[in-house]
Protein backbone atom coordinates (compact mmCIF):
# COMPACT_ATOMS: atom_id res chain seq x y z
CA UNK A 1 0.00 0.00 0.00
CA UNK A 2 1.35 3.31 -0.91
CA UNK A 3 -0.02 6.74 0.75
CA UNK A 4 -0.52 10.11 -0.80
CA UNK A 5 -1.83 13.85 -0.15
CA UNK A 6 -4.22 15.03 -2.30
CA UNK A 7 -5.14 19.11 -2.09
CA UNK A 8 -8.51 20.79 -3.24
CA UNK A 9 -9.51 24.81 -2.59
CA UNK A 10 -12.14 23.98 -0.25
CA UNK A 11 -14.14 26.19 -2.18
CA UNK A 12 -13.78 24.05 -5.15
CA UNK A 13 -14.11 20.93 -3.55
CA UNK A 14 -14.10 20.20 0.10
CA UNK A 15 -14.16 17.56 3.12
CA UNK A 16 -17.65 18.14 3.36
CA UNK A 17 -18.45 17.55 -0.57
CA UNK A 18 -16.29 14.38 -0.52
CA UNK A 19 -18.06 13.29 2.64
CA UNK A 20 -21.64 13.74 0.92
CA UNK A 21 -19.92 11.46 -2.36
CA UNK A 22 -20.37 8.02 0.02
CA UNK A 23 -19.28 4.64 -0.86
CA UNK A 24 -19.62 6.15 -4.58
CA UNK A 25 -17.00 8.52 -4.27
CA UNK A 26 -15.86 11.11 -6.62
CA UNK A 27 -13.06 11.33 -9.57
CA UNK A 28 -10.13 13.50 -8.12
CA UNK A 29 -10.23 15.28 -11.53
CA UNK A 30 -8.87 18.80 -12.70
CA UNK A 31 -4.77 17.98 -12.12
CA UNK A 32 -3.53 20.15 -14.88
CA UNK A 33 0.09 19.42 -13.62
CA UNK A 34 2.35 16.70 -15.42
CA UNK A 35 3.89 15.73 -12.13
CA UNK A 36 1.13 15.48 -9.98
CA UNK A 37 -0.67 13.15 -13.00
CA UNK A 38 2.17 10.84 -12.73
CA UNK A 39 1.65 10.74 -8.94
CA UNK A 40 -1.87 9.44 -9.77
CA UNK A 41 -0.58 6.80 -12.35
CA UNK A 42 1.11 5.44 -9.78
CA UNK A 43 -1.85 4.66 -7.78
CA UNK A 44 -3.23 1.61 -7.02
CA UNK A 45 -6.40 0.51 -5.41
CA UNK A 46 -6.99 0.83 -1.97
CA UNK A 47 -3.95 3.18 -1.36
CA UNK A 48 -4.85 5.83 0.85
CA UNK A 49 -4.35 9.91 0.82
CA UNK A 50 -4.59 12.42 3.09
CA UNK A 51 -7.11 15.42 1.84
CA UNK A 52 -5.66 18.51 2.38
CA UNK A 53 -7.34 21.50 2.47
CA UNK A 54 -5.41 24.23 0.31
CA UNK A 55 -5.16 28.54 0.42
CA UNK A 56 -6.90 29.61 3.41
CA UNK A 57 -7.29 26.40 5.61
CA UNK A 58 -3.69 24.74 4.75
CA UNK A 59 -4.44 21.99 6.76
CA UNK A 60 -5.13 18.24 6.46
CA UNK A 61 -8.95 17.29 7.38
CA UNK A 62 -9.38 13.59 6.32
CA UNK A 63 -8.02 10.42 4.95
CA UNK A 64 -9.73 9.33 1.53
CA UNK A 65 -9.38 5.32 -0.52
CA UNK A 66 -8.60 4.71 -4.21
CA UNK A 67 -11.23 2.89 -5.77
CA UNK A 68 -10.61 3.39 -9.10
CA UNK A 69 -7.10 3.71 -10.89
CA UNK A 70 -5.91 6.55 -12.76
CA UNK A 71 -8.64 7.03 -16.20
CA UNK A 72 -9.29 9.61 -18.69
CA UNK A 73 -10.39 13.06 -16.80
CA UNK A 74 -13.91 14.12 -18.73
CA UNK A 75 -13.00 17.58 -18.19
CA UNK A 76 -9.53 17.77 -20.18
CA UNK A 77 -10.56 18.11 -23.48
CA UNK A 78 -7.08 18.02 -25.01
CA UNK A 79 -7.04 14.11 -23.59
CA UNK A 80 -3.39 14.65 -21.97
CA UNK A 81 -4.31 14.17 -17.92
CA UNK A 82 -6.38 11.59 -15.92
CA UNK A 83 -7.94 11.35 -12.64
CA UNK A 84 -8.69 9.00 -10.17
CA UNK A 85 -11.42 7.94 -7.80
CA UNK A 86 -11.59 8.56 -4.37
CA UNK A 87 -14.18 7.75 -1.22
CA UNK A 88 -13.82 9.54 2.23
CA UNK A 89 -12.86 7.26 5.08
CA UNK A 90 -12.67 9.29 8.03
CA UNK A 91 -12.42 12.48 9.02
CA UNK A 92 -9.37 13.81 11.45
CA UNK A 93 -10.06 13.73 15.19
CA UNK A 94 -8.17 17.30 15.06
CA UNK A 95 -7.03 19.00 11.48
CA UNK A 96 -3.31 19.40 11.22
CA UNK A 97 -2.48 22.72 9.95
CA UNK A 98 0.86 23.20 7.34
CA UNK A 99 2.53 25.51 10.16
CA UNK A 100 2.45 23.00 12.60
CA UNK A 101 3.66 20.04 9.89
CA UNK A 102 6.46 22.77 9.39
CA UNK A 103 6.78 23.17 12.60
CA UNK A 104 7.47 19.03 13.52
CA UNK A 105 11.58 18.43 12.71
CA UNK A 106 10.34 14.49 11.50
CA UNK A 107 8.75 16.08 9.05
CA UNK A 108 11.23 18.74 7.54
CA UNK A 109 11.43 15.64 4.63
CA UNK A 110 7.82 15.73 3.71
CA UNK A 111 7.11 16.80 -0.24
CA UNK A 112 4.34 19.40 1.43
CA UNK A 113 7.23 21.39 2.50
CA UNK A 114 9.52 20.98 -0.46
CA UNK A 115 7.38 21.42 -3.29
CA UNK A 116 4.74 23.58 -2.01
CA UNK A 117 2.49 23.87 -5.06
CA UNK A 118 1.96 20.03 -5.96
CA UNK A 119 -1.47 19.06 -5.44
CA UNK A 120 -0.79 14.85 -5.45
CA UNK A 121 2.25 13.73 -3.76
CA UNK A 122 3.37 10.45 -2.15
CA UNK A 123 3.82 10.41 1.54
CA UNK A 124 6.08 8.31 3.34
CA UNK A 125 4.99 5.85 5.51
CA UNK A 126 6.66 7.35 8.66
CA UNK A 127 5.45 10.59 7.72
CA UNK A 128 2.07 9.67 7.14
CA UNK A 129 1.95 8.13 10.65
CA UNK A 130 3.67 10.94 12.54
CA UNK A 131 0.50 13.12 10.86
CA UNK A 132 -2.07 10.54 12.10
CA UNK A 133 -0.41 11.15 15.82
CA UNK A 134 -0.75 14.57 15.41
CA UNK A 135 -4.45 14.43 14.01
CA UNK A 136 -5.47 12.42 16.88
CA UNK A 137 -6.69 9.57 14.46
CA UNK A 138 -5.89 6.22 13.47
CA UNK A 139 -6.83 4.00 10.64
Amino acid sequence: MAYWLLKSEPGTWSWDDQLKKGDEGEGWDGVRNYQASNNMKKMEFGDLAFFYHSVNEKSIVGIVSIIEKYQDDPTDKTGRFGMVVVKAIKSFTKSVSLSEIKSNQKLQGISLIKQSRLSVMPITKEHWDIILEMGETSI
